[in-house]
């Protein structure tokens, strides 16, 4: 099989610059896939560039010098590998030590090797392949146009045909697949969850909502979170139980149906007489973060409501795929019904009223709600983590960043309305006061769901410039194309414990919670209480 020297060469610099560290440890495995497709690319752009020179008949090598060089580049090639393998593994162990995290034995550089080797070669099969419909469909339609035409057209019907068989068979199969897999997941009812016995209970027997309707996520939250023994326990002092509200994706069949169940039965329990009113936005699969949801609820010493609505049952990545509009209409329709029949109350007998969710979540409740018409009467405050990096307006308010604050924890216009933080905190710090209406970003710049950009594969993006963010490794390096494959690598399986990542930890949420909602009655000892009950 013939190979191009200029790819291999290519090809072998982007493997190595593969093995660097980027924001999150990566398995072996995932490494030899992301180490392969890095290859392939360099390989490509190398082939393509010889191409171009061809074309515009530069000069070239002769037969003896050609093989001198491609001598010299092969062990060149071999030498560059070989010597970013051996750094492979300390590069992965210091990510791993810096999250607190167990030494990896080793990336296993055969193992990796192998796989980069076998996926290059199917990649490399299917543009061959490609390259053969091109001409075949060229040479047919030079006998009737003349030859650029039918170079043009070739290409056109080459990757009609390809893309008509990934997008119209290879993924409306896996799609259809995931979309089945996931409903039944959905459907299963644990054996060891607890049914809701008591009537203030969604998915009790007096509730509006059948408990087989909810979903599996569904279920998990509302027999999940404190009761009131574990509040009264914490506290010293009788506590009633938090209030949580969720609708399923079969509980109605339209999502105005939904969300108009979920106001009934969020007056049914007396969602709306306690004091925090939290209107939480599930990610793909319907799931609500419980390290986020739980410390609220003692914060607020159980007076309080939460309600949320199903939307899918596929997880983030695909939901974002398939029914990423879904989402957004779910969260607009359920946001108009509760926001509406909220601005109906006193303003003095209300709840105050928190908008909440995470990554997908986040990207959702953020385009729940039309700044136009809610500024009469605005609701009290939004808390965003871990926002995706599609979300418009974490976006803006980023590259709209006060001088002098870094990508990764900007302060935005002073931080009177919207305020940023990480582990080391950040909502409490502002050049203005902190008004009525509170937006809160949640965020690490180690997560690459926040921090991953298309454009980061031809530019370096401003989170990697100094000073980075304290869980950002010193040692990552921006190349071209390839970290952008790498942070793809860590969207899809970066492994963290809690405050590293897309995994946040329940006392960076009592952070954001107390200075977002300010609840009363907290010093400092009882705050470091409650986050020594959470670890």
């Amino acid at each position: 099989m013939y190979l191009n020297i200029i790819g291999l060469l290519v090809g072998t610099v982007f493997f190595a610059f593969s093995l660097t560290p980027s924001l999150l440890p990566r398995p072996f495995f995932i490494q030899g896939i992301l180490s392969g497709l890095s290859f392939s690319a360099g390989y490509g752009l190398g082939v393509a560039a010889v191409a171009l020179w061809n074309y515009l008949q530069l000069p070239v090598w002769r037969m003896r010098t050609a093989i001198i060089v491609k001598s010299i580049a092969a062990l060149l090639c071999l030498f560059v590998a070989v010597s970013f393998l051996w750094q492979a593994t300390n590069w992965q162990n210091s990510l791993r030590e810096m999250m607190g995290m167990e030494e990896s034995a080793g990336l296993q550089p055969f193992m990796l090797g192998l796989i980069s080797v076998l996926l290059f070669v199917v990649l490399l099969a299917l543009a061959r392949i490609f390259r053969w419909v091109f001409r075949a469909m060229s040479v047919r339609m030079a006998r009737f146009v003349p030859p650029r035409i039918s170079h043009l057209v070739g290409i056109v019907a080459a990757v009609a045909l390809f893309w008509s068989v990934i997008d119209g068979v290879l993924l409306s199969s896996l799609l259809r697949v995931a979309d089945r897999s996931f409903q039944q997941l959905d459907a299963l009812i644990q054996d060891d969850l607890p049914r809701p016995v008591h009537a203030d209970q969604t998915g009790s027997d007096a509730s509006l909502i059948k408990w087989e309707e909810l979903g599996r996520q569904g279920r998990s939250f509302v027999a999940g979170g404190p009761t009131a023994d574990d509040l009264s326990r914490f506290f010293g002092s009788p506590t009633p139980a938090p209030i949580r509200v969720y609708v399923g994706l079969n509980s109605a069949e339209t999502p105005e149906q939904r969300a108009r169940l979920a106001l009934d039965e969020l007056k049914r329990v007396g969602g709306f007489e306690r004091s925090i009113l939290v209107l939480a936005t599930p990610t793909g699969t319907g799931w609500i973060d419980a390290s986020g949801q739980d410390p609220v609820e003692y914060l607020h010493r159980g007076d309080i409501a939460t309600v949320a609505a199903q939307y899918s049952y596929l997880n983030s990545p695909l939901a974002l795929l398939t029914e990423g509009a879904y989402g957004a209409e779910m969260a607009r329709i359920l946001f108009a019904e509760v926001y509406g029949h909220w601005r109906t109350l006193p303003r003095d007998a209300r709840p105050r009223l928190y908008l909440n969710g995470l990554s997908l979540g986040s990207l959702n409740s953020d385009r729940s709600f039309d700044l136009y018409d809610i500024i009469e009467d605005p609701f009290n405050g939004a808390l965003w983590s871990g926002p995706p990096f599609r979300n418009d307006t974490w976006r803006r308010m980023t590259e709209e960043r006060d001088p002098g604050s870094p990508a990764w924890l900007p302060r935005f216009r002073g931080g009177s309305a919207v305020r940023f933080m990480n582990q080391d905190g950040g909502l409490n710090v502002g050049d203005a006061p902190w008004g009525s209406f509170r937006i809160a970003f949640l965020q690490y710049a180690s997560d690459p769901i926040t921090f991953f950009s298309p454009q980061t594969a031809w530019r370096e993006p401003d989170w990697m410039r100094e000073p980075r963010g304290p869980d950002v490794s010193p040692d990552l390096r921006w190349f071209p194309l390839v970290t952008m494959l790498q942070l793809v690598a860590d969207m899809v399986v970066g492994v963290t414990p809690p405050g590293f990542g897309h995994e946040f930890a329940p006392a960076h949420y009592i952070d954001a919670w107390l200075a977002l909602t300010e609840p009363s009655g907290w010093s400092e000892a009882e705050v470091a209480r409650l986050k020594a009950e959470f670890e």
